[in-house]
């Protein structure tokens, strides 16, 4: 079995007394990608600034690649791939440009670049677009140069602070695709993200952290079979019904089958193992509006973290 490329232990970090990151640990394998969830302010953005040497941990080890971050911070990060959350592209510099002055950041030969850029030009789908500048480009022609641009040194890990958020349907899952191929190519991936059906589709493995602290770990769908009732029905209010009130909606018979409520706004959901009866009943009610659908990882994620709005602080 091959050593983890990425492994934090025990890992901590306090401002002001108050932990912000708290006893972390996980792991990555070759091959893996881990996404890393929590609500905002749950430690995400810290615990990555400490894995790039940015800040120094309280306590606990990080090893990346075999290294000591950060104590070997500089070597790490030249054998590391990263895409911020927001783009750090030069808007001066062509799409070319910004893949041949990053990769001399590396010490890379400028042949071997000019030899290496028109294949990840082709990878981002941008080869159409190698003398445009970022400023010319989509959101997520943006997203996938700053892909190719992390890709330059050829990384076997790769570090991604939410890589789709504000990109529309189509460029996501055309960032997805090629995410997917990297990881068919043997790359190592930790993700940040709040898209739940991306960690879902991408990740062999979830760390699911709150307050600092890790509450998950697991495959998404192991940990969805393990925390949830296998099914929902989410049951949208007609005028004058108060959702949180079960027994306005179900006879006390089959209340029994609803293992666990929840209210939001004008929406119940209700998590059973058997919602064939609960609906033939709300059907019955023809103001009632209705979905029925498996649980899947929001519902997971509001489990262990709660519905209610956080700062990003």
């Amino acid at each position: 079995m091959h050593p983890p490329l990425f492994q934090v232990e025990g890992l901590t970090k306090r401002y002001d007394g108050r932990p912000v990151v708290e006893d972390l640990s996980f792991s990555i394998a070759p091959g893996e990608c881990v996404g890393l969830l929590g609500p905002n302010g749950a430690g995400k953005t810290t615990t990555l600034r400490m894995a790039l040497g940015l800040t120094v941990p309280d306590a606990g080890r990080i090893r990346i690649l075999g290294q000591e971050m950060p104590v070997e911070a500089r070597a790490i990060k030249a054998r590391l791939g990263v895409v911020a959350q927001f783009d750090t592209l030069d808007p001066d510099f062509t799409c070319t440009e910004n893949l041949l002055v990053y990769g001399r950041y590396f010490g890379l030969p400028a042949a071997a670049l000019r030899a290496r850029i028109p294949a990840l030009l082709d990878f981002a789908a941008l080869a159409h677009k190698a003398d445009s500048r970022p400023g010319e480009l989509s959101g997520g022609m943006r997203r996938r140069l700053s892909l190719a641009r992390a890709l330059i040194n050829d990384p076997a890990l790769l570090l991604l602070d939410e890589p789709t958020t504000g990109l529309d349907p189509q460029a996501r899952h055309l960032m997805w695709e090629r995410l997917q191929r990297l990881l068919q190519q043997g790359k190592s991936i930790l993700l940040t993200t709040h898209f739940m059906d991306e960690a879902e589709r991408l990740c062999h493995r979830l760390v699911i952290i709150d307050h600092g602290r890790k509450i998950a770990e697991g495959h998404p769908r192991e940990l969805i079979a393990q925390h949830l009732e296998p099914e929902v029905i989410e049951v949208y209010g007609e005028a004058g019904t108060p959702m949180s009130a079960l027994d306005t909606l179900l006879d006390p018979a089959l209340q029994r089958l609803v293992s666990r409520t929840e209210t939001s706004g004008e929406t119940c959901f209700l998590y059973t193992h058997d919602a064939r009866p609960l609906l033939a009943q709300l059907g019955e009610r023809p103001r009632l509006r209705m979905l029925h659908r498996p649980a899947n990882l929001e519902d997971l994620f509001l489990k262990l973290t709660g519905r209610q709005i956080r700062d990003d602080g």
